[in-house]
């Protein structure tokens, strides 16, 4: 008698929509990333930081181009893990899926010590790990709460960002002479400005890694992932434009905490609680985004055996690759609880960033026509540029992670190949 062959992996429900998909991108970018990376970026670049600002929107816009073509090929969970393997071999897959794993890992771990930094600065590491454990469970339950949760989130966000630039606009400190724009940095400084203004964009295609969870997902990701970013850019520069208004590019690069210095030069003290407010709520957000996109790029190479194949496992009731998030949780929350992870903007970005770049190779293959291949182009080369202009230090660590992931690849198909065949 025929032995029935192995079951198939379950596959996720679709239940997003275009507006939910949308929603959940921005929940991605306008986090904690708009909060705290003017600062260290205008420091960097100067009277540049616009043009830094637009240099990071123009490769963010052309990896979202490839993403959402991509996407609309492939829509199965893990994103560029799976658009890389198709596109150019298991290889490239895989050091795509570890790119985005480790790299995001660690923005948790900041998104979660911002929230702790924000809500109670003495115990910050604590309120860091309950952040973890109740978003994980909010996932946990299924993709629609999270999709509402961040919906309510991003809702109030936006908010606080327009009371911060209306407040800064009409203040009499307000003074367009500020704005004047140059290169006081150099163009070591722009280009390293828009690497760290990269990690407040790195969230639209968090939309393509939940493909396999999207209604219709051949029309829905095309049109989500250029409507999210369009409207992070709309709403970065606003706030720039304003904080830079009152504070200019010197005053903005000394501010630990720009938007709430902005308000508080603006003469609106008391308006401060209510941004450090939002800034905690914008980290939950991003957060929240963040641990649902490692999870599925998770549970991709799990079903690859890239990963533990226990992770590939899918709830039967709640349709989520639940232990694919509790690992994801549990790794994040002894990592916020034990870890400084004031360098992991940097690491983070140079991680997203090789990801990114296999996309846009990814997406050089699809279609041999000149005028096809000039946005992948523009992104592969600017992924390559924004990634090696990063803080020396973030370069080494991220380089050095990327190459231990290469040997665990290498270990593994060595491994692979000795193991005998024909059993049974």
């Amino acid at each position: 008698m025929t032995q029935p062959g192995p079951a198939a992996p379950a596959e996720l429900r679709r239940t997003l929509g275009v507006g939910d998909a949308v929603v959940i991108g921005l929940g991605s970018m306008i986090g904690a990333g708009i909060f705290a990376a003017l600062g260290p970026a205008a420091r960097a670049a100067g009277s540049g930081l616009l043009i830094g600002l637009a240099v990071a929107a123009v490769v963010a816009y052309c990896n979202a181009m490839s993403s959402a073509r991509l996407a609309a090929r492939y829509p199965a969970s893990g994103g560029t893990y799976v658009y890389g393997r198709e596109r150019l071999g298991e290889f490239w897959g895989y050091a795509a899926g570890w790119s985005f794993v480790v790299g995001k890992t660690a923005s948790c771990a900041a998104m979660a010590l911002t929230v702790g930094a924000y809500v109670w600065p003495a115990q910050a590491h604590a309120v860091a790990v309950a952040a973890v454990v109740a978003l994980t469970a909010v996932n946990y339950g299924g993709i629609q709460k999270s999709a509402w949760l961040t919906r309510a989130i991003v809702a109030v966000v936006l908010a606080v960002l327009a009371c911060v630039v209306v407040v800064c606009l009409t203040s009499g400190e307000s003074d367009a002479g500020r704005l004047d724009i140059g290169a006081s940095g150099g163009a070591g400084g722009v280009l390293q400005a828009a690497g760290l203004l990269f990690f407040a964009f790195a969230g639209y295609a968090r939309i393509a890694t939940l493909g396999e969870e999207v209604r219709d997902p051949a029309r829905t990701i095309p049109r989500a992932i250029p409507l999210a970013l369009g409207i992070a850019l709309v709403v970065y520069v606003c706030v720039a434009v304003a904080v830079l208004s009152v504070l200019g590019s010197e005053g903005l690069g000394e501010a630990g905490a720009p938007l709430a210095e902005a308000v508080r030069a603006a003469g609106a003290s008391g308006l401060v609680p209510v941004v450090r407010a939002g800034a905690a709520v914008a980290a939950l957000g991003s957060l929240l985004a963040l641990i649902l996109g490692v999870s599925r790029t998770t549970l991709a190479m799990a079903r690859d055996r890239h990963l533990p194949g226990l992770l590939a496992a899918v709830h039967p009731r709640f349709q989520v690759p639940h232990r694919a998030e509790l690992a994801v949780g549990a790794v994040v929350a002894v990592l916020a609880a034990t870890v400084d992870v004031r360098g992991a903007i940097g690491f983070s970005s140079f991680g997203v960033l090789a990801y990114y770049a296999v996309a846009n190779a990814s997406a050089w293959t699809l279609d041999p026509a000149p005028a096809k291949r000039v946005v992948p182009a523009v992104g592969l080369i600017g992924c390559a540029v924004l990634a090696f202009s990063l803080p020396v230090a973030s370069v080494a660590v991220g380089a050095g992670v990327l190459a231990v992931g290469v040997v665990a690849y290498g270990v593994r198909g060595l491994l692979r190949r000795r193991e005998p065949r024909g059993r049974g």
